[in-house]
């Protein structure tokens, strides 16, 4: 079963709403959800050839046309517990990260479309600490699913495919800069990085948000008080956040006649084709596909860069 295709690309380049497509399935009867924009693919399990020396949640490979895929138990990533594969079992197909990816699940229920505002972030308890992997709790008609941090799972089993920090020390010397930098990003972990990274790379003066609603806040307040633009030089934005996403933050920036000069860059795992056709409709100024923190850095030199000549 593919889910790409028109029904797929009505959703990817509708203006920003606000809204979310969840894919629910079950593990243990329990469940969860993924971003449709993540998916490319439902199929039937399927052999798969283990790899030696990986992580012990990673099945390991198959190819089922011309593509080799990397499988990843997620039953087994979630409980540490061997469970016996059924015939029954399904692979969710990914691609985020310019990465595609399998993951075991036991059964899709469906679809549904949620506004962000519906999604909670968990507390500790919940998500399994402030690195934990359940980086939202939806209400989806009387169910309550939990949006796993698929991202977060990823990096922890292949370390390589996050945020580097040699990209960093790949600049080279650097000046520091006191520009105010705006952030919103609702993993813990990687804000973490990306602050630790825009920090080496001499950007000191950095604010951090876990979701657009708040940064769109502090905006508007600033707006009222009169310090906005002039106190942000530039927001970076995820797009998948509880309360409000990106691309729903940089549709308000720039029709907002006080705000719409701010740069906006949507640093993303879902950045694609079909996401770039979005984000350049709502006016995004780059877009860039995480975790690639040294173009990033780059980008956003050339942008302040940019943005002091427009003054001068």
């Amino acid at each position: 079963m593919s889910i790409t295709g028109q029904n797929n690309s009505n959703i990817l380049l509708e203006s920003g709403t606000n809204e979310i497509e969840i894919m629910e399935f079950t593990i243990n009867d329990n469940l969860y959800g993924i971003n449709v924009a993540k998916v490319r693919e439902i199929m039937l399990s399927a052999p798969v050839k283990p790899m030696p020396h990986v992580h012990p949640a990673v099945e390991g490979i198959f190819k089922p046309r011309d593509q080799v895929l990397t499988v990843i138990n997620l039953p087994k990533y979630l409980t540490g517990v061997d469970s016996e594969k059924q015939p029954k079992d399904l692979f969710i197909v990914t691609n985020f990260n310019k990465m595609y990816i399998a993951f075991r699940v036991h059964s899709v229920v469906g679809i549904s479309r949620i506004s962000w505002r519906d999604i909670q972030k968990p507390d500790n308890a919940i998500s399994g600490g402030k690195d934990g992997v359940a980086t939202g709790i939806a209400q989806c008609g009387d169910d309550l699913v939990t949006i796993l941090d698929f991202e977060r799972i990823v990096a922890e089993i292949a370390p390589e495919t996050s945020i580097q920090m040699s990209e960093i020390d790949a600049l080279g010397p650097r000046q520091r800069s006191d520009q105010p930098i705006y952030i919103a990003e609702d993993s813990v972990l990687l804000s973490r990085m990306i602050q630790d990274a825009l920090g080496k790379a001499g950007y000191t003066n950095v604010h951090m948000f876990p979701n657009g609603q708040e940064l769109w806040d502090t905006l508007t307040r600033m707006k009222d008080e009169g310090t906005a633009p002039e106190q942000v030089a530039l927001v970076i934005t995820d797009i998948e956040m509880p309360q409000m996403d990106g691309h729903h933050l940089t549709k308000l920036i720039k029709e907002d006649r006080t705000l719409s000069k701010i740069p906006v860059i949507l640093f993303s795992s879902l950045i694609s084709e079909e996401m770039r056709i979005k984000g350049k409709q709502l006016g995004a100024d780059e877009q860039l596909s995480k975790p690639e923190i040294g173009h990033l850095v780059a980008v956003m030199d050339h942008l302040l860069h940019q943005a002091a000549e427009n003054k001068a």
